[in-house]
Parts: structure tokens; C-alpha cells; sequence
């Protein structure tokens, strides 16, 4: 037996507590089943029957509040871990939930990775691409495979577009061909796209614009 001698309210999450034993921290648990076990300070308990039915009831809300996260927009593993970790919810926990989510395809970093290139190569290139899928938690290998697939070409016409777009707006305020084409390179290397790309497209549009004049 051992001795409840603290109730902490969590910080970032009022729903939950952490529990200390014997004026040691044991482990956290839902408010609703400090309630409902009628726990108090100084109460004597079994901690090990308390320890797995905490460790069960906190695995049903850790896997609760993983579904609400994705329930709105896709994200990655990482994304829907690191917003249960802002919740407090222990690492055994956290696994058990993604590996539900997983099971049932609730999240997939490769389906995830294929439609963000699919959705983000209409606004930017492919490095900027990778960069954000990393800072995602998204691996490099599944990103370097989807972008192997990638259509060199039409990321080009793309790149075109958008530098167009925005050579119509520098050259109201610039006639110096040579900062216009190094403003338009700094813009394109911005939005992602490589050295080769960016300096294939330039060339483009200035020929371009010199064949209308």
C-alpha cells in the first residue's frame, strides 16, 4: 500500500492530475477517475491495481484525443504526437494511439507526403517541399522517393508562371535588366525551386519578354 500525498491539476491540461505516492511523482490520471475511485490526499492505496487501470483509462483518452486532432485536417505521426505530448499524455500511451491510428489509416506520412506535393507544387519547388515535409517529422526517404516521381517539366512550367507573374510587378518599378533577373532569382530560390530550375525559368521569361517587345 502507499500513501496519496499529492493532487496536481496538470498545467496544459485541466482534465488531468498527476498523482504522487508517497511524496513521490507516480503517474498522471483523468480527474473523472480521481472522482470516481474517490481518491484524496493522505487516502492509502494499492498503487500497482491504480497503476493499470490509470494506464488503461489513460490509453482510452490518449486515443480520444488523437482522433479529435486528425478529425479536421491530416497531419503526420509527428504532428498528431507532439500535440499529445502538449497534453501531458504519457509516451506508453502515445504509442499505443498511434499505433491504432496507424492500423486503421488514420494517419499515413506516405499517403500525407504524396498529397501535399500533389497540393503544394502549384505555389512552390521542390526544396521548399522537402524542407517543410522534414520539419513535419516526415522521413527522407519517403520524401526523396516521392520526389523522384516528381515531373521535372511541369514543376518548371509551374516555376514559370509564378516567376512571370511576378516579373510583371518588378518591372513597374525596375528597368535594370540585371536587378530585375536577380530579384526574380532571390524570389524563386525563396519559394524552393533549385539553382537549375531557377536559372532555366529566368532566362525563359526574359526571352520571352524581349520576343513581345
Amino acid at each position: 500500500m502507499a500513501k496519496i500525498t499529492k493532487i496536481e491539476i496538470q498545467k496544459r491540461n485541466k482534465e488531468r492530475v498527476n498523482l504522487f505516492l508517497d511524496g513521490e511523482y507516480a503517474f498522471s490520471i483523468s480527474a473523472e477517475l480521481v472522482y470516481k475511485e474517490s481518491l484524496k490526499v493522505n487516502s492509502e492505496i494499492n498503487p500497482e491495481k491504480l497503476r493499470t487501470l490509470a494506464e488503461s483509462e489513460n490509453f482510452m483518452r490518449c486515443k480520444e484525443s488523437a482522433l479529435r486532432i486528425i478529425e479536421k485536417t491530416y497531419k503526420t505521426e509527428k504532428e498528431v504526437r507532439d500535440k499529445l505530448r502538449l497534453k501531458e499524455y504519457d509516451e506508453s500511451s502515445i504509442d499505443k494511439a498511434i499505433e491504432f491510428l496507424k492500423e486503421y489509416n488514420f494517419i499515413n506520412d506516405g499517403n500525407y507526403t504524396k498529397n501535399f506535393i500533389k497540393d503544394k507544387l502549384r505555389s512552390m519547388g521542390s526544396q521548399k517541399i522537402k524542407y517543410t515535409l522534414l520539419r513535419k517529422g516526415i522521413c527522407k526517404e519517403i520524401i526523396d522517393e516521392e520526389l523522384l516521381n516528381l515531373d521535372k517539366e511541369n514543376e518548371k512550367d509551374v516555376a514559370f508562371d509564378i516567376a512571370q507573374k511576378k516579373y510583371n510587378l518588378i518591372k513597374n518599378k525596375e528597368t535594370d535588366t540585371y536587378k530585375i533577373s536577380g530579384k526574380l532569382y532571390r524570389y524563386l530560390i525563396s519559394k524552393g525551386y533549385n539553382t537549375e530550375v531557377t536559372s532555366q525559368v529566368i532566362k525563359k521569361v526574359m526571352a520571352v519578354d524581349v520576343d513581345d517587345f
